[in-house]
């Protein structure tokens, strides 16, 4: 676009992507960071796992928590406080995870162990709902929250920090 060299339209193009570039690469509203959140969780008696020992949000064998919701972070502690089960995290915000609105990169997702007791205590606190496009199971809270069973782990999105 060498014509708008040195024009008024290209400084004000620049401008305005000088603007735009950053708010595109900021973490949603309402996300804390890796620190914050290992910190709440680990406050709570939340334990995480990591097969690559990382919390790189790129690396998908990471398990990271930068970009997470605070209202995810609440929700996971509301749900250990309720459940009375040993929470271990095992996925939240790092590459490798399905995309959309309420995904993991988006701060809404985090994956757990799937133990007896918390599947026992899902299975006896929340409503079924049906299988969802891949086959799994869902339950779903009082408060909107859904928990999908993969399997080897619970797949719970937290629309809000009810369990």
């Amino acid at each position: 676009m060498t014509f708008l060299s040195g024009t008024p339209l290209r400084a004000l193009l620049l401008a305005v992507l000088a603007v735009l570039t950053p708010l595109a690469l900021a973490a949603p509203a309402g996300a804390v960071s890796q620190s914050s959140a290992a910190a709440q969780l680990s406050a709570a008696g939340i334990t995480w796992t990591s097969s690559g020992g990382c919390t790189d949000p790129g690396t998908s064998t990471c398990t990271s928590f930068e970009g997470l919701r605070q209202a995810t972070v609440d929700g996971a502690v509301t749900l250990d406080g309720a459940s009375g089960c040993a929470l271990t995290i095992t996925g939240g915000t790092e590459t490798g995870h399905a995309g959309g609105t309420y995904s993991h990169a988006a701060g809404y997702k985090l994956d757990f162990s799937r133990t007896t007791c918390l599947t026992s205590w899902i299975h006896s606190a929340y409503r079924y709902t049906g299988l969802r496009s891949d086959g799994a199971a869902m339950y779903e809270a009082s408060s909107g929250n859904v928990y999908a069973d993969e399997g080897n782990h619970w797949d719970v999105t937290f629309y809000t920090c009810g369990c």
